[in-house]
């Protein structure tokens, strides 16, 4: 009788405890995660964070604008509106105000014709100044991409050959890039820009690179002689903590290669950190290339950049304030919106912040 007081004294078999669970008691009991992957993972969180996707939007919308709108804008950006073959110049196309019409066009629109306004205004050569800063838009962003590939590809050589060989090919690597680390910065681009741009001017004549003009071909040469030893560090210490993990001794033991065991074991690991740097790499090619830009070292004219408007824009700057502003708001629009985007990033496919 106390066995029965006490159940689980009892030696006898409960039979309810075999009878099958039903599906909803399965879903109940037993929470199965579907299957994922890391950047699935990282995406989620980096949707959550609604301040960079919204940044992203807005580097794509900037983007898409600058590549598709030129191909409907019915100006030019080097299209002088007041400079007809065969006819006088026409000053009254010069510094118009926004939404503002010449001579010409107030004619033709008194006559009934029908005649695309102009957003910014026009500069003091009578060009329309919106399509211009879409232009500079294109190339202000064409550098920072290009300019992080070039820092990626280099940086990340570099990086993963100091850190996997090591000894002596990584003291001699670490202190060349300790030395372009104590250059400064600023000077350095600006005397190398300077000086690329004399050099290159007579080697680059009649060939297709002449398209490009000899300051932008500097300024890509600026970038792969400075710009990589952030990330050639930064790939370093993550090879160092990568290539004694258990994974790369058994491909050691099998046989592989160290270009094999870099590419496809150490690299895919870190490849994470490689994308954060990456995008936190664009917004600083992209400032670069507009103070270069803004000394005179940038673009070749009549080609506009952000930074070579903002240049232009200072003469006038008391009488036209308007086109010093827009560029440096599209500027600190896309740098910002890169920046908060890399953050991001950082903290979504980070493995140390994803908690």
């Amino acid at each position: 009788m106390q066995l029965k007081k006490f159940p689980g004294l009892s030696m006898h078999v409960d039979v309810d405890d075999f009878i099958p669970a039903t599906d909803a008691e399965k879903e109940y009991m037993v929470q199965m995660r579907p299957s994922s992957t890391f950047f699935k993972d990282g995406l989620k969180r980096l949707l959550k964070n609604k301040i960079a996707t919204i940044s992203f939007f807005v580097v794509v919308i900037i983007t898409l604008t600058s590549i598709f709108l030129p191909m409907f804008w019915p100006y030019s950006y080097d299209q002088m509106l007041g400079v007809t073959p065969g006819r006088p110049v026409d000053p009254s196309f010069n510094n118009l105000a926004p939404f503002t019409y010449g001579t010409t066009e107030q004619r033709w629109i008194d006559e009934g014709y029908s005649v695309f306004p102009h957003i910014f205004g026009t500069d003091s050569q009578g060009r329309d100044y919106f399509i211009r800063v879409v232009y500079g838009a294109r190339i202000s962003l064409a550098v920072g991409f290009f300019a992080s590939i070039i820092v990626l590809i280099i940086g990340m050589t570099v990086g993963s050959v100091a850190g996997y060989i090591g000894g002596k090919v990584d003291i001699v690597i670490m202190r060349i890039v300790d030395i372009i680390y104590s250059l400064p910065d600023t000077l350095m681009v600006i005397l190398l820009a300077s000086v690329m741009k004399v050099a290159l001017g007579d080697v680059i004549d009649g060939t297709i690179l002449a398209n490009l003009g000899a300051n932008m071909i500097s300024l890509f040469f600026v970038f792969a002689l400075l710009y990589w030893v952030s990330m050639s560090r930064l790939i370093r210490g993550q090879i160092l903590s990568l290539r004694e993990q258990e994974y790369v001794l058994a491909a050691k033991s099998a046989g592989a290669k160290p270009g094999w065991i870099i590419t496809k074991h150490l690299i895919p690991n870190c490849i994470s950190v490689v994308i954060i740097s990456t995008a936190l790499q664009i917004p600083s090619a992209i400032f670069t290339e507009s103070y270069l830009s803004f000394l005179g070292l940038g673009v070749n004219a009549p080609m506009p950049s952000l930074g070579s408007l903002a240049s232009d824009a200072l003469n006038g700057i008391n009488s036209y304030p308007s086109r010093l502003v827009i560029p440096a708001v599209v500027i600190s629009l896309i740098v910002l919106s890169l920046n908060l985007f890399g953050d991001g990033l950082r903290d979504a496919f980070d493995p140390k912040l994803k908690n």
